[in-house]
This record gives C-alpha cells, sequence and structure tokens, in this order.
C-alpha cells in the first residue's frame, strides 16, 4: 500500500472555520475511499464520500466494537503511549458494541427517546431557553455566548432528562471536556473518565434505590441491566447529551453571524427554521471522525478492505460531498438538506437526535428574536476553534448586541 497522505489524518482547518481541512477534500475528489498510513504505522482506510460513508455504517460487518483489535488512532496523540494490545470492552458503552449486544442496550434506551416524550419536552425546552436569554439579557456585553447560553440549555435538558442534579455541572462538565482533549496523557484522560463514572456510578446506586421520573430511573428498573451497565449508558448520554449540541448552538450562531444574507433571510422568514436547523448540521457536522473495523475482508467504494483495517469515515467530509448535494460547501438555508449524515447512520443512528433538533430550533429562535443585533464582539479570526477536541465547535464566542 502506498502512503498515499501523510502519517495520519490531515486536521487543520487551512479551508476555514467551517471548512474541511483542504487535503480531505482534494482526498475526496480523487478516491473517496482512501488508503492511510496512521501515526503508528497501521495501514487503515479513510472513507470521505458520502455513498460509501452510509454504505459502511449501514454494515454491521464493519465493526464498532473497540475489544476487537489494538485501538489505531489517526491523528498524532503525543500525551498517549502507543496501543499495543485490545482495549477492555467498557460495559454499557453502546457506542462501541456491534448487535446482539447493542441491540440489547438500545432497545432499553428506544423507549427514553420516543417522539412522544420529546414532543412532551418542547414546552419545557422552551422554557429553559428563555430563562437563559433572560440571564444573558440582564449581562452588559459583551458576553461569551458559550459560556452563557449554548452550554446551560444542553446541559440543563440532559440533567433533567437524566435525573442528574443540575448543581454538579460544574463537575461534569470539566470533566467530560478533559475526556474530549486530543493531545493529553493516558493517565488524564482515564482521571476524567473515572472521575465521571464514579459519580455516574453512585447517582445509578441512588436511582436503583428510590427512582424518579427520569430516564436513568427508567432503565435502573430493569434487574437484567448491571451496575456498570448503566453507569457506562449513564456516561453516554450525558456526554452526548451536552456537548454535541452546545457545539452546535456555538458554532451555528458563529456560521449564522458569519453569513449575514443567510441570517437576514432566517430572522425575516421565522418558518425557515427547521430546515436552516437541518442545514447547519449538515455544514457544521460537529461530531465528524467515526472509526469501525473490517471484521472480515470488505469490498467498499471500489476498494477492498483487508480484514482487521481500521476504517476511519469523516461525516463533514461526506456531508460536503457534491455528489450528494450540490454546491455544498456554500451554506443555504433553504436547501432541502434530507439525507445528511451528521446523527450517523444504520444501527448507530444518534438515539438523541429529535431532542437535539428540538433544542437547536429552540435555541436560535430564541437568540434571533431576542438579540436581533447580535454581532461578534472580536473579528472572526480571533475566535478560538476547538481543533484540539473530538466534538468541533468554538471554546468561546464573544458576541455583542446594542
Amino acid at each position: 500500500m502506498t502512503n498515499t497522505i501523510p502519517q495520519g489524518l490531515p486536521m487543520e482547518r487551512d479551508a476555514g472555520p467551517f471548512d474541511p481541512p483542504s487535503a480531505i477534500t482534494r482526498m475526496r475528489a480523487t478516491r473517496p475511499v482512501s488508503p492511510m498510513v496512521f501515526p503508528d504505522g497501521h495501514e487503515g482506510w479513510v472513507v470521505t464520500g458520502y455513498d460509501a460513508a452510509r454504505t459502511m455504517m449501514a454494515d454491521t460487518r464493519f465493526s464498532s466494537r473497540l475489544d476487537l483489535d489494538v485501538v489505531h488512532v489517526p491523528y498524532e496523540t503525543p500525551g498517549m503511549p502507543a496501543a499495543t494490545e485490545p482495549s477492555p470492552q467498557a460495559p454499557g458503552l453502546f457506542i462501541s458494541m456491534d448487535p446482539p449486544d447493542h441491540t440489547r442496550m438500545r432497545r432499553k434506551l428506544t423507549g427514553a427517546f420516543t417522539v412522544k416524550r420529546m414532543r412532551e419536552l418542547e414546552e419545557r425546552i422552551a422554557e429553559v431557553v428563555e430563562q437563559q436569554l433572560d440571564h444573558m439579557a440582564s449581562l452588559t456585553p459583551p458576553v461569551d455566548l458559550v459560556k452563557e447560553f449554548a452550554l446551560p440549555v444542553p446541559s440543563l435538558v440532559i440533567c433533567e432528562l437524566l435525573g442528574v442534579p443540575y448543581a454538579d455541572r460544574d463537575s461534569f462538565q470539566a470533566n467530560s471536556a478533559q475526556f474530549m482533549v486530543k493531545d493529553q496523557t493516558l493517565e488524564e484522560k482515564i482521571g476524567a473518565y473515572m472521575a465521571l463514572t464514579t459519580y455516574l456510578g453512585e447517582l445509578v446506586t441512588r436511582k436503583r434505590a428510590e427512582p424518579g421520573e427520569d430516564i436513568l430511573s427508567d432503565l435502573a428498573r430493569h434487574d437484567d441491566l448491571s451496575t456498570e451497565e448503566l453507569t457506562g449508558a449513564a456516561f453516554l448520554l450525558l456526554l452526548a447529551g451536552h456537548e454535541t449540541t452546545a457545539n452546535m448552538l456555538g458554532l451555528g450562531t458563529f456560521a449564522l453571524l458569519e453569513h449575514p444574507e443567510q441570517l437576514a433571510e432566517l430572522r425575516a422568514d421565522p418558518e425557515l427554521l427547521p430546515g436552516a436547523v437541518e442545514e447547519l448540521l449538515r455544514y457544521l457536522s460537529v461530531a465528524d471522525i467515526f472509526f469501525r473495523y473490517a471484521t472480515e475482508d470488505l469490498e467498499l467504494g471500489g476498494e477492498t478492505i483487508p480484514r482487521g483495517s481500521t476504517v476511519v469515515v469523516s461525516l463533514l467530509a461526506a456531508n460536503r460531498d457534491p455528489a450528494r448535494f450540490e454546491h455544498p460547501d456554500e451554506l443555504d438555508l433553504r436547501r432541502n438538506a434530507r439525507g445528511l449524515l451528521s446523527f450517523g447512520h444504520g444501527v448507530h443512528q444518534c438515539l438523541g437526535q429529535q431532542l437535539a433538533r428540538i433544542e437547536m430550533r429552540a435555541g436560535f429562535e430564541g437568540l434571533l428574536r431576542r438579540f436581533p443585533t447580535l454581532a461578534l464582539a472580536v473579528p472572526a479570526e480571533q475566535v478560538r476553534l476547538r481543533t484540539d477536541m473530538t466534538i468541533y465547535g468554538v471554546h468561546e464566542l464573544p458576541v455583542t448586541w446594542t
């Protein structure tokens, strides 16, 4: 196999804060399923084309399990030692399970995230957004939109939904942020993970003793789920439930402020909002890089993927594929972005996607209504991007208004 790209995945956002790295865009144009040599020497693959990404995520022979092989990371992680043996499978982390284990866990959670339950939540989410906007309006600008709005809204919602005391947010937000850092030692990463799972393990034990009206209590009523499995599921739901939506609200606001003509259209026609949220999800794809492992020799996009290969998929590149979306690098709030891959595809498609959509609609609607003169308080190039984190976004978004 020739080393078609430099060791590892191009990560530098050299094409702009919202666009894939230019090397990845070139790769998609020439070879949507490309061989790639990982920093540790593993010969794996990277998928950047829409059709190949969708096909791969629907095919469970591309396994999600972390314990099948040594974990090969596609970018340099200087603090991490080289992996020499398979990672043990953490109980309850259904994102890294295959059927039938995945099916068993997922089935228990599906009832918690029904469309009906999400609809019932809509009113409460609107209240949370309004309260947070009241708080923001009481401050003297400039303020950090991430700290005062984008992070608190989904954190409050997921805490209420799971039954996690919101008073504990500083500790779990700090630990989940630490867990997401790419360049850190294994001790630091495990420390953050252990702090979170120890906290959630104690919480789950309390829910078993005294269940309430929340998702963790619902799950705790299942006798066939161990405390460790419940803790793993809680970890995943808490992390995914606030990290992704918070970054979509922050980065999405940045994108709208950088596209004033699109923002003006959205202000003039609030009915555009549901479609605008879909387009922002496609255009930004904050949860970009996912891993799969070939359990046998497999064909994908005209290439033969040997058994044991680590396959990395870029959802951002796939969502920007001109073979699927016309003028994909333009933010077009009137576009029909149906078929976007931002929530994944196949058995691992995001459980909380309806919740995320409701939060984003409420968040963007409220923000634009309450702050008609919202503007960046610093030049765009000074906005600190989360290129150092596994979920993309902005570290802070200083904004002002008149």
